[in-house]
């Protein structure tokens, strides 16, 4: 750049049509200019296009030139003389705000507690409108210590929950698009409900399993017990029980969308589970999933004896087999994320790069990375910046799967 050229930002703004962008740098072309950086966004059919270019010439006959270009177009033009050439840094974070709506109220609470923080928003950009409203901010912090992480995801937990919204803060760049393995809890996670209450019902002991479970999820009952204390009441129960609560299982809203999506972009999936394999083994062939561990229920001669075999899976052998399936997968762990809902997936979501915490107890919630409070597991992908219309696109070219509407 010759220190004679001057620094010039040109801005169009108007209907989005084809040709917008080509009519520009047309006009801009006859003046020599050379291009600094281009950015464009549209919303919803609405065009905004920003050209910094350099200028060796006179600046107000580019302009002139620009905006009678522009005019046969129906474009309004600004220019800016002297703009500023500073590069722009590169975000430190991904602030993900999802709701079901997200209220202008609670997107200004959003973005004031960010400059509280002294956190410059840089984009916003929308990546999902169903089933929940998501919204990506990318920012950039002034303060870079090691504990921003913290103070961020801190002050916006407070604004989720006063706003009733979800909020999820990352460290932006390579790391966070170079996740590659999953691990979900299943109970309350992958699927709605807990399998051994299923199973409970069979025995008529239902309310007594589901008093123990609570408790084990709020982290106020050691969980190697409590499943012993649960699956001693199934004792004497048919096989054939296992089976139909298999066939009674349902996923839960977004787990196939999001399992689907995962696999396509080149993830690892998998399950660690308290639940029971008997059980899961059907799921995860059905959703091929590619790790699965779980408790192994005791069947003699046709009958539950009321316990269980092998080592429990409980909260530590859950971290030990996150850690299992990267080493398997040549993942390091950085790259890898935990879903869980319960006290039991606290050392699991600790150990991962990303932590989740899907409609979770509050234990899990404060050592979580994200918590997501809606009941659609494809909230997920919004986490890790897939956008819905990135997710329909895929869906679209791989045999055309539709929107449905959630019910209840």
């Amino acid at each position: 750049m010759d220190l004679a050229d001057t620094i010039v930002l040109v801005t169009v703004t108007g209907p989005d049509r084809p040709g917008v962008t080509s009519v520009l740098l047309t006009a801009m072309s006859k003046h020599h200019v050379s291009l600094l950086d281009v950015e464009q966004v549209v919303i919803r059919g609405h065009l905004t296009l920003g050209v910094l270019v350099t200028c060796p010439g006179d600046p107000e006959s580019l302009q002139d030139q620009v905006e009678e270009a522009m005019s046969t177009v129906g474009m309004h033009v600004d220019v800016d003389v002297d703009a500023r050439i500073g590069r722009q840094p590169m975000s430190t974070h991904a602030v993900v705000v999802l709701g079901s709506p997200v209220t202008a109220h609670a997107f200004s609470a959003v973005s004031r507690q960010l400059a509280v923080l002294g956190a410059n928003i840089d984009t916003i950009r929308g990546i999902a409108d169903y089933p929940v409203t998501g919204m990506e901010l990318m920012v950039t912090a002034t303060d870079t210590g090691a504990d921003t992480d913290s103070r961020l995801r801190t002050a916006l937990a407070e604004v989720a929950v006063t706003e009733q919204i979800d909020v999820a803060v990352e460290r932006a760049g390579l790391a966070r698009r170079s996740k590659r393995l999953i691990v979900f809890d299943v109970d309350s996670t992958l699927i709605q409900g807990e399998v051994i209450e299923m199973l409970a019902a069979h025995a008529g002991v239902e309310e007594q399993v589901r008093e123990v479970t609570e408790a084990a999820m709020r982290g106020e009952m050691d969980f190697a017990e409590s499943l012993r204390q649960r699956v001693a009441t199934l004792a004497g129960l048919d096989e054939s029980v296992i089976e139909e609560v298999a066939d009674r299982i349902e996923l839960t809203p977004g787990a196939r969308t999001t399992i689907r999506t995962l696999r396509r972009i080149g993830f690892r999936c998998g399950v660690v589970s308290g639940g029971f394999r008997q059980v899961i083994e059907p799921l995860a062939h059905e959703l091929e999933l590619d790790f699965v561990k779980a408790n192994t229920l005791e069947i003699v001669d046709g009958k539950l004896t009321g316990r269980v075999v092998g080592e429990i899976v409980d909260r530590a052998f859950k971290a030990t087999a996150l850690r299992a399936f990267a080493a398997e997968a040549g993942v390091p762990m950085e790259q890898t994320v935990a879903v869980g809902d319960g006290a039991n997936d606290i050392d699991m979501l600790n150990a991962a790069g990303l932590g989740v915490a899907f409609n979770a107890k509050p234990a899990l919630r404060e050592v979580a990375d994200a918590a997501l409070s809606h009941p659609y597991l494809d909230a997920v992908l919004f986490i890790l910046g897939v956008t819905r219309d990135e997710v329909e696109a895929a869906d679209a070219r791989d045999g055309g799967v539709r929107r449905v509407p959630i019910v209840g």
